[in-house]
């Protein structure tokens, strides 16, 4: 809604401001690129778990596309780059404040998975595994002070997630009033608005997508 992309902004803006009004040295807020090789490990063993999951996804028969029909690099960027800003606020925005408030990092982290956690509700998928994500994610960026190899890690993850599990479990990512009011869209729906002049035998090779079998795919 265009309403909301413009608050979002605005609120993105804000907390841009604030964070940065402070002046803090852009070590102390993950952003500085030296010491990011020793946390690179954090982007391979984000890539190995993919890895895993995707293969069970692919025995299993969950593997899907997650991007639509818009272009696979457009979506696939759009998603690092969003997994960036969400790092950003989680880890520079609340979690250096979080330690500063409470007297030990274990409270500081905790509270800001849980809060990771409840931005996700109410998807029974992403709540779950965001208070996994947020809780370590929390305990290696104050372990490392790197917001890159952690925000490229969270990419990876969650499009491991988009693609390996049935969007009827998580309505394609979705959070909030999305995720209420998803609705899937089959390619079989379809069929009642193509063009009449279709052969039989097209709409045989279309359907056969969506059959277990090519036995049943057969006119």
């Amino acid at each position: 809604m265009p309403a909301q992309r413009i608050f979002f902004w605005l609120d993105f803006a804000a907390i841009l401001f604030f964070t940065f009004s402070r002046r803090e040295p852009l070590s102390s807020l993950g952003l500085a690129v030296g010491g990011m090789a020793r946390s690179l490990w954090i982007v391979g063993a984000a890539f190995i778990l993919a890895m895993i999951s995707v293969f069970t996804a692919v025995e299993l028969g969950t593997m899907h596309s997650a991007f639509d029909n818009l272009p696979f690099g457009f979506r696939i960027s759009g998603y690092v780059v969003w997994s960036f800003m969400q790092e950003f606020v989680l880890q520079v925005y609340m979690l250096t404040r979080l330690v500063r408030l409470f007297s030990k990092q274990s409270y500081a982290i905790l509270t800001a998975a849980l809060m990771f956690a409840v931005a996700h509700l109410p998807n029974p998928v992403l709540v779950p595994l965001t208070l996994l994500w947020g809780f370590i994610a929390c305990f290696l960026f104050l372990r490392y002070r790197n917001l890159y190899t952690i925000g490229l890690a969270h990419a990876i993850l969650g499009i491991c997630v988009a693609v390996t599990v049935p969007n009827g479990m998580h309505h394609h990512m979705r959070v909030g009033l999305g995720y209420l009011r998803y609705r899937p869209q089959p390619h079989a729906a379809q069929r009642n608005n193509a063009p009449q002049t279709v052969s039989t035998q097209a709409w045989v090779i279309m359907e056969a997508w969506t059959r277990l079998s090519a036995r049943h795919a057969r006119p």
